[in-house]
């Protein structure tokens, strides 16, 4: 039995798309990044301009798609973000636009979005509100997976702005329910005035790492800090957010927050002190760590005696 060899002939310029993977994956790898395969292989198809899953079947490699994907593996290895490379990142069932400027949306918030969709989807027309919406991510996952919502995603950043309306744009242009986007601080306390007691869900991804937590070197150098840290405890953000959504929610709306590791019991606190919230959980991500905390806003629309107990989503 012949066996095919992997390189082409020298003098050809040409390179298999499984060599070419191989070696990006030797070369990231070796700086650190992981998972290694995988990465290259997304490298490989966005220089090939093919699904990752039909990579075996593309066309070998040119010399000057090999100088890209190099040119890319060695950002790449440089630490830089791969969804700044290819410019995508993927989301629920969305494709999302971003880059400099924006937080990368990452795949734990896709719980807080998902529970964010289960709870709107009991209601016929429900009003949902995404603070801190960075690249429209939460926001737009809720548009396309519920097209009855309407869904308003707030943002401050100038830079986080651009690629904001930039998605919502592709996505309704791609057929789904157009978002409201507002410009606003989500810490101003009367953030969304004209929207105080009517809103039905709301959701929220805020700056939430402490200041002095030492973070990846993608995070670090390429997403802005502004999205990434929330003051001494991580809380700075998150404290306003609960207090403005007692605020907006109607009687029996519910909220849902995401936040550190750390603070699996610090933000259900926040909702219990608050008085103004009910059924407080506290949910894991998908490796069991704390991530986002939810709440329902009293009914009789009153402040309860602090110190109620908070329970722990084990689903």
């Amino acid at each position: 039995m012949t066996t095919l060899p992997q390189h082409p002939p020298e003098g050809t310029g040409r390179l298999r798309p499984s060599a070419a993977v191989a070696r990006a994956a030797r070369t990231l790898a070796a700086a650190g990044v992981g998972p290694a395969r995988v990465e290259a292989e997304l490298l490989a198809a966005y220089v090939l301009g093919v699904p990752r899953g039909r990579l075996a079947l593309a066309d070998d490699l040119d010399d000057d798609e090999l100088a890209r994907l190099d040119d890319l593996v060695r950002r790449r290895a440089g630490r830089e973000p791969l969804q700044h490379l290819t410019g995508r990142a993927a989301f629920r069932h969305l494709e999302l636009a971003v880059g400099p400027g924006v937080f990368v949306p990452r795949p734990e918030t896709e719980l807080l979005a998902g529970w964010g969709v289960e709870q709107a989807q009991t209601r016929p027309e429900p009003l949902v509100v995404d603070l801190c919406s960075g690249s429209g991510a939460i926001a737009l996952a809720v548009a396309q997976e519920l097209p009855g919502a309407r869904v308003v995603a707030v943002e401050r950043s100038p830079a986080a702005l651009g690629w904001l309306r930039r998605n919502a744009a592709e996505r309704a242009a791609a057929g789904d329910r157009p978002i409201e986007v507002v410009e606003a601080d989500v810490t101003a306390p009367d953030l969304l005035a004209e929207l105080v007691g009517r809103v039905d869900v709301l959701l929220c991804n805020p700056p939430y790492v402490p200041v002095e937590v030492v973070v990846p070197p993608e995070v670090a150098a390429h997403d802005p800090a502004e999205a990434v840290f929330g003051g001494a405890d991580g809380l700075a953000v998150i404290r306003p957010v609960i207090i403005r959504a007692a605020a907006l929610l109607r009687p029996g709306g519910m909220v849902g927050v995401e936040h550190d590791d750390t603070h699996g019991a610090a933000v259900p606190d926040l909702f219990v002190a608050d008085g103004r919230f009910a059924a407080v959980t506290e949910h894991p991500d998908l490796t069991g760590r704390p991530r986002y905390a939810t709440a329902s806003r009293r009914a009789d629309g009153q402040h309860a005696p602090g110190g109620a107990a908070w329970q722990t989503d084990s689903s």
